[in-house]
Formats: C-alpha cells, structure tokens, sequence
C-alpha cells in the first residue's frame, strides 16, 4: 500500500495568550498543499520497521511514523508488523508539516490495512497525544485549528490560486519560535499588517519572534509583497517558509528566477497547483 501525506501552509495564525499547561491557545486557517506530499509505503513483514534515505532523518522510535505505529497498536491491540519506507519530498522545519503528515497518514493506513473501521474523531483524539498539529492532517481538507491546535473545524474554503513556497537552508524549531512569541518586537520598516484576499484575512503572529533572529525572511516577505506578480505574502507556521499568492496572469517562473537571483540562489521553491 502506498498513501500521500499532504503539506500545508496556514493562511492565518493568531495567538492569545500562553495556557497553563504551556502550550499557547490559538487560531489558524491550515490549507493542504496536494501537490507537496511525503510517501509512505507499506509491506508486510515479521516485524516493524522504518526506511527513509534523506538524510537527518530518524528511522528510529523517535520518529513520528513509528511512535503514529506504536500508538496504534496500543489503542487496538493490533500487531502491525510493516516495513515501511518514508519518501521525503517535504523539507524538515519549514513551517509545513511534514513529520505531523507523516503521522496522520501513518494512523490513516493503519486502520485501513488492519481494517479496524475507527472513526476520524477517535484517531485524532489518538494523534493529539503525539502532537497538536497532527489531527489537522486526518481531515485532509482546509480547516480551522483551535485550541492548542487540536480542535478542529472543517472549511469549505474552496482555493483556486497558485502559491509560490520558498524556504532558506536553515530550519526553525516550532517550540522556539513560540517561546519567543511573548515578548517579541517587530521590525522597523518590515510589514506585518493583515493582507485580505476575498474574505479570507491572512497573517501570522509568529513573524514577530522569527523576523527578529531571521532577517532574511522578513526582508524576502517584503520582496515578494512589492512584486507586482504578487497578491500576498506571508511566512507558514513557525517558518521557515515563506509563500506568495500570485495573481491569476502572474509568470510563476519569472517571479521564482528574479526572486532566486536577488536574495538567495539556494532557496528551495515549489509552486503549488489547485
């Protein structure tokens, strides 16, 4: 069995306040991202086992997919002896998902290979104990996240534009950036103001923490703002990607080579599709 674990960006991000358990209460708008996905294929086998080439990337029981596994054996008493083997195409510390992905499409094919039939609502009570943003990515479909993320509300946003991913080399710590979050600044001349597009308002608080150490992302956030090929511009997540909506008669490629030659030839790009 082979199953496609989306990306996603958030469209908005907005934090309240610090809970008492630590996490940060918020609210997001999370879009997925069909044409960016990591693949996961599974194979019977006598035991359990994790494969994945790119490197960095742990094939232990640290790893999202295994611990997705090993929960799931524990909430069903199911044995699932599988090799499987983890196709990275989603970049590590982006701000877009990729190990929660993993996570969810993990417990996904699970209950369909086992054929346990377990409800949406009861493995995303399961994918929360792993991490707050994994339910999202069992819903496949835009949603709004509240809570510390673990609530979720399907959307009927029907998106259509073409976005433009662009990432640095360097990652960013999710729990980092909103350790930061409280007492950050913004910076002189780098815009944070709401951008509207239909009725859908997009920004993202945790700008303010990453801009402050991450110059560099602030300053291609602006680039792309200015750029007449542009509609908005905001950072996903906790960073480090940045994306662009473009307009519907934008050069997708041009707006993806000048942005390369003025601030980084080394940027990882992907244009996303609907």
């Amino acid at each position: 069995m082979i199953t496609h674990a989306p990306a996603k960006i958030n469209l908005s991000l907005k934090i309240t306040h610090k809970r008492e358990d630590g996490f940060h209460e918020l609210e997001t708008l999370v879009l997925p991202i069909p044409s960016l996905a990591d693949q996961l294929h599974f194979e019977t086998a006598s035991e359990f086992s994790l494969h994945c080439e790119t490197p960095g990337v742990p094939t232990d029981e640290s790893n999202l997919v295994s611990r997705a596994l090993r929960l799931f054996e524990l909430k069903t008493g199911h044995s699932c002896p599988f090799k499987i083997t983890l196709t990275k195409n989603i970049p590590h510390g982006a701000g877009l998902g990729g190990g929660s992905a993993d996570a969810a499409h993990t417990l996904l094919a699970l209950n369909e290979l086992k054929e346990t039939t377990i409800p949406i609502s009861t493995l995303a009570d399961w994918a929360s104990q792993l991490g707050s943003d994994i339910p999202l990515f069992l819903h496949q479909s835009p949603c709004w996240c509240r809570g510390r993320g673990e609530l979720i509300q399907p959307s009927p946003l029907n998106w259509k534009k073409r976005i433009l991913l662009l990432k640095p080399h360097f990652d960013i710590p999710t729990p980092w950036a909103y350790s930061k979050w409280q007492h950050s600044k913004e910076l002189y001349g780098i815009s944070y103001h709401p951008q509207e597009i239909g009725d859908i308002t997009l920004f993202n608080d945790l700008e303010r923490p990453v801009f402050e150490k991450h110059r560099i992302l602030a300053e291609l956030k602006n680039t792309l703002l200015q750029h007449p090929a542009t509609e908005a511009a905001l950072m996903s997540g906790s960073g480090s990607t940045i994306f662009a909506i473009l307009r519907d008669e934008a050069d997708a490629s041009a707006l993806e080579q000048e942005i390369l030659r003025e601030i980084d030839p080394s940027l990882w790009t992907h244009l996303a599709i609907f």
